[in-house]
């Protein structure tokens, strides 16, 4: 064996290592940076259109016109302090879940930072370490490794000197050392992790809407500037008020006051969901959640919490054996028509003292041992006079404990004759996704002789029980897996475990069609259509491979799904990026977290439905008010193009639009977006807003210009008062209709809204703040007529507003919001 493999490197050796960059310098996680983050919300579509229209009116117009700039400053802020509280928080966790090394050098155990091994390090593993670096097994002593986050099989894998040991995977039981071969980006989970290495920004449907939206405004609002300066010369305005109204005239055309409302309502949603121990790194993700179709899970940490347990001991009949000391869950019924030849111990024991006794037996267990040594406590007086520890070649474990006889434990198809019943019962069992040991007594012909390997062969065994074991089921993923189903999400679960194991968890947890799981290792590997097909028949997979899990995603999407996929391993990374949602375990490992747009920090999986239910209730009271925002953006629209075209003044400043945006819209928008709301996003959020919006703002729009027409020959400042009131009536009906059912609740919040709208009326310094003076009874009569008239034919023409009536707010009638 090389001197590197006893004593490790020198402390020469690794400066050498070091200088050549041999270095466990593993890449920066897909996570953005600061300077990243300020720079995608501050430079949007929104921001710019806002701030050139705020740049002009600094210019040309009182301070008081302004206002509107609030509203950019507020939207940029919120993005980017979420961002970077998300940010923070990743960066703590990634902290806090740093593993750390046991290195020999110099022949001196010391503990060191991954960051710090260099190639041909020699480490040390015992249970519950981290592999951190891919390497060769030097030493092994019963080590058995967990790389389910590498490669989804949940079953601890045996290793023995010669063998590969992978970066990410964990010790669950024995010891050893191994010694470091590829580190950095070279070793198996950076591999991964690279090809999920670039910032994915998540686009959201209403998002993307939102976008194409301020997009066609922005083409939209350059003509329309034009046309207004052009129609304020030809009314004879001086340069400066003719750009201030034509400033007034383009600005309700951008809908701000929307953008706003969706940054803060999501970052609300954000709070909320944070107080749940679940961190969403994007505020487009609350969205995604409330419109996922399919939702693709990992079977271990996700349906399982990753443990095995013990799920029955069954006894054998054996008139050698007194019946047990404890009741059991079942019993086998198949046995041995044959006594077994050799003469038995008299004993008084029952299999759980026997277990308890061999459980605690070996200093070093592996997994299986530890997990029965916690099941069955260890009996008293019962001492180890020798031992054969549990080996992966032979698949058993073996003691004796004197005058109380030698017993075996292992794998019953290692310890029994092909054609036993027991091993047919313990095969049944097997096929249903358990884990089958046989419990047997071990007869020697001299009991002085020493206890050796040669001693266990199947004529030798009288079985006494059967156990099984299953992984644990997380207490929740049942009552999870139940409730997203009742919402119309369907479940795929894909796992690198059996498909046998897989469908049998997936049985119990309530998923459909999961008594039909499907070997993914027989999945077309260039036929996308049949691989969508199978997507689409069967709903539980086994022996997936990361970049299976990746396609599979694709496939969904496909066929139209929106995907949101779970999971807490390495091997999850690629099919986490790819997903149009991804949600980390915070347990699980750093890419993962990077990677995924929600973290659930405390690993509980039944976090999801209050998430979903979280994104339903915010996106459905969004596109209610975005009712609101864009019918002034079609009356706003329909304003610039006739009074441009008819070279008459524009009969608003932009502070008048301010004061419309923020009582009649901004104000009951807030308190609307936090209601009560219970139902599935589904279908285009633009198209049932255009339905609304544009035949309630052109009937605004025109009852506007008809007040506006009735005015005709008094002060400017007066048919600005009559044009303010009109359009704020109306604003508050078109509140109304939206605000449906009006509850007390919700009445009495329009008519204090009205209160507010009306002071004008009655406040002389809110009049001279807007630059109003007050129009005489007759102006103000026509006023009304015209506003009665427009909310006749709001009410006629105006559709039912997307989400305005949904399950949700009859059943919260009484509760606002």
């Amino acid at each position: 064996m090389p001197v590197q493999a006893v004593a490790g490197l020198s402390s020469t050796e690794v400066a050498q290592r070091v200088r050549e960059g041999r270095v466990n310098t593993a890449p920066a996680h897909p996570s953005r940076t600061v300077l990243q983050i300020l720079r995608a919300n501050v430079f949007t579509t929104f921001n710019a259109l806002l701030g050139g229209l705020l740049a002009v009116i600094l210019v040309v117009a009182p301070l008081q016109d302004a206002t509107f700039g609030l509203i950019l400053v507020i939207n940029a802020a919120v993005g980017v302090v979420q961002e970077l509280r998300a940010k923070r928080t990743l960066d703590r966790l990634a902290i806090l879940a740093a593993p750390r090394a046991t290195v020999i050098r110099d022949g001196t155990p010391r503990e060191l930072d991954p960051s710090k091994l260099v190639v041909d390090d020699l480490l040390e593993v015992g249970p519950g370490d981290q592999v951190v670096v891919d390497g060769e097994v030097i030493e092994a002593r019963s080590l058995e490794v967990d790389e389910s986050m590498l490669t989804g099989e949940a079953d601890p894998q045996p290793k023995a000197p010669g063998d590969r040991l992978l970066s990410g995977s964990l010790v669950v039981g024995g010891s050893g050392r191994y010694q470091a071969q590829q580190v950095g980006a070279e070793a198996y989970a950076a591999q991964l992790a690279a090809q999920a290495r670039r910032f994915r920004v998540l686009k959201a449907e209403m998002q993307r809407d939102i976008d194409r939206l301020l997009r066609r405004v922005a083409i939209a609002l350059v003509p329309a500037a034009l046309l207004l300066v052009w129609g304020q010369q030809r009314a004879g305005l001086a340069w400066r008020q003719a750009t201030q109204r034509s400033v007034a005239g383009v600005v309700p055309m951008v809908p701000e006051g929307l953008v706003l409302l969706v940054s803060v309502a999501l970052a609300v949603a954000i709070i909320r969901l944070g107080r749940r121990r679940c961190l969403v790194k994007e505020l487009a993700a609350v969205e995604v959640l409330a419109r996922v179709t399919v939702i693709c899970v990992d079977k271990t940490g996700t349906l399982t919490d990753g443990q095995l347990a013990v799920d029955g001991l069954y006894p054998l009949p054996n008139p050698d054996i007194h019946p047990p000391a404890q009741p059991h869950q079942h019993e086998v019924h198949e046995q041995d028509p044959q006594r077994h030849p050799h003469p038995q111990p008299d004993r008084q024991d029952n299999p759980a003292e026997i277990l308890g006794a061999l459980a605690h037996a070996d200093d070093h267990p592996n997994a299986t041992l530890a997990i029965l040594a916690a099941t069955y406590p260890a009996p008293a007086d019962w001492e180890v006079s020798e031992l054969i520890p549990f080996s992966s070649e032979r698949k058993w474990s073996a003691a004796s404990f004197g005058p109380r006889g030698a017993f075996v434990l292992g794998a019953p198809e290692m310890l029994l004759d092909r054609d036993s019943p027991v091993l047919r019962a313990s095969q049944a069992r097997a096929a249903d996704g358990q884990r089958v040991l046989l419990l047997a007594v071990l007869a020697r012909a001299d009991p002085a002789d020493t206890l050796t390997a040669d001693h266990v062969h199947p004529d030798a065994v009288t079985p006494l029980a059967l156990i099984s074991l299953r992984e644990r089921l997380r207490a929740d993923a049942a009552d999870t897996v139940g409730w997203f189903l009742r919402q119309g999400v369907e479940i795929r679960v894909l796992s690198g475990d059996s498909p046998v194991t897989v469908g049998a968890v997936a049985q119990r947890v309530g998923v459909p069609r999961a008594d039909q799981p499907f070997d993914a290792s027989h999945l077309p590997a260039e036929d996308a259509e049949g691989l969508t097909r199978i997507m689409q028949e069967h709903t539980v997979f086994g022996r997936v491979t990361p970049q299976q899990k990746r396609d599979m995603i694709a496939a969904l999407k496909r066929v139209g799904h929106v995907v949101g996929m779970t999971g807490d391993g390495v091997n999850d990374v690629l099919a986490l990026k790819d997903a149009d949602l991804g949600v980390a375990m915070g347990s699980g490992a750093p890419a993962t977290r990077a990677v995924a747009q929600v973290v659930l920090l405390d690993g509980s999986w039944s976090t999801l439905p209050a998430l979903v239910a979280e994104g339903q209730r915010v996106i459905a009271n969004l596109e209610r008010v975005a009712n609101l925002f864009l019918t002034k953006t079609v009356y706003a629209i329909l304003l610039a193009v006739v009074i441009g075209t008819a070279g008459a003044t524009y009969p608003f400043l932009p502070r008048h639009f301010t004061v419309v945006s923020a009582v009649a819209i901004g104000i009951p928008g807030f308190a609307l977006a936090v209601a009560p709301a219970r139902q599935p996003i589904r279908g285009r959020f633009l198209g049932r807003v255009i339905r609304f919006a544009v035949p309630t703002g052109a009937v605004i729009g025109i009852s506007v210009l008809i007040a506006y027409v009735l005015t005709r020959g008094q002060p400017e400042s007066q048919r600005q008062f009559v044009c303010l009131l009109t359009l704020m009536a109306l604003s508050l009906v078109v509140l109304a209709r939206v605000a449906r059912p009006l509850t007390r609740p919700r009445i009495a919040l329009v008519a204090g809204l009205a209160v507010l709208a009306a002071l004008p009326l009655v406040l002389a310094p809110v009049r001279l703040f807007l630059d109003l003076q007050e129009a005489p009874l007759h102006s103000l009569l026509a006023a009304a007529l015209v506003a009665l008239a427009g909310s006749v034919m709001v009410m006629l023409v105006s559709r039912e507003p997307a989400s305005a009536a949904s399950a949700g707010d009859a059943a919260d009638a009484g509760t606002f919001p």
